[in-house]
């Protein structure tokens, strides 16, 4: 039983100061630590934290960056014999910096010769995979492989983030259609959640969502709109909550939740995740989710 994460990956140099510059100069960092990021590629991380062998599918290119991403992979137990090094690429990487405050400066590379073409994948049987999950951030690449596993019959859902491109054919394609308030917003035009689900909801024959941070998550089921409240925890850091609901959600599709069930499981890993430092490091295990959700009944 197996899950496919298909999206981008890409490495965080991160450095601590105590304020951002607001001017040119030379500054010195008071910490440093890499840590590997991307929607998909998270989520990853998540599922294999639960306990799913799960297999990254995306692009790195062939430098010191690809070489960090996969020795993270390696770390979580993340697969990634489908990851494609494009040669003479640069792998995607951004510099961060992060004040004593929280704020933040980020500032990302994309190397447009990582090549956006999918057709590489033609020799991945999606067929083998019991759920597929897909990001925004490679927009062709989440096409062919929602096509793959519609065409299989296997369950997928699209982490609906903020992206330039129109996402209309991505969201057509999936069974469940998992946004963010910013992504729901830009997708349907409109602030208000209820109004942009039903909009999403006629471009789509499969289920949609929008995840609305310590307000729960919302839902479309029959027409009606359906709701589960969030956890209250202690929140010290929501880094990579919204990806790690994605690859939680994925995880459930794999173990044949019913939709409220899968919500709520979803939910309950990105909320424990936030009690915990770090995009990774914070995702509990599938004992610490199970004994969680036992004491929030």
């Amino acid at each position: 039983m197996t899950v496919a994460c298909v999206g981008i990956t890409v490495l965080d140099r991160v450095f601590r100061v105590e304020k951002l510059p607001s001017n040119g100069g030379k500054f010195v960092a008071k910490d440093y630590f890499e840590i590997g990021g991307g929607p998909a590629a998270t989520a990853a991380v998540a599922v294999a934290r639960l306990g799913l062998p799960v297999e990254f599918l995306g692009r790195v290119g062939s430098d010191d960056v690809a070489q960090a991403i996969i020795r993270e992979f390696d770390h979580y137990g993340v697969g990634h014999r489908f990851t494609r090094e494009v040669q003479d690429a640069t792998s995607s990487f951004s510099a961060i910096l992060v004040d004593d405050e929280g704020e933040r400066m980020i500032i990302n590379y994309q190397d447009e010769t990582l090549s956006t073409d999918p057709t590489w994948m033609q020799t991945v049987d999606f067929a083998k995979f019991q759920a597929v999950l897909c990001d925004v951030r490679w927009h062709d690449g989440a096409a062919y492989a929602l096509k793959m596993a519609k065409n299989a019959s296997v369950p997928s859902v699209l982490d609906a983030d903020v992206t330039p491109q129109d996402i209309s054919d991505l969201v057509g394609l999936a069974d469940h259609v998992a946004f963010s308030e910013p992504g729901l917003a830009k997708f349907a035009q409109t602030d208000d959640l209820l109004s942009g689900l039903r909009l999403a909801q006629t471009r789509t024959d499969g289920k949609v969502y929008v995840t609305a941070g310590a307000n729960g998550c919302y839902w479309l089921e029959d027409g009606d709109i359906r709701h589960a409240s969030g956890f209250k925890v202690d929140v010290l850091d929501t880094t990579g909550a919204g990806d790690v609901f994605h690859g939680a959600f994925a995880f459930a599709l794999a173990k044949s939740m019913e939709t409220s069930q899968t919500v709520r499981f979803a939910s309950a890993v990105a909320a424990l995740k936030c009690t915990k430092y770090g995009g990774r490091e914070g995702i509990p295990d599938l004992e610490t989710v199970n004994a969680f959700l036992a004491a929030s009944q």
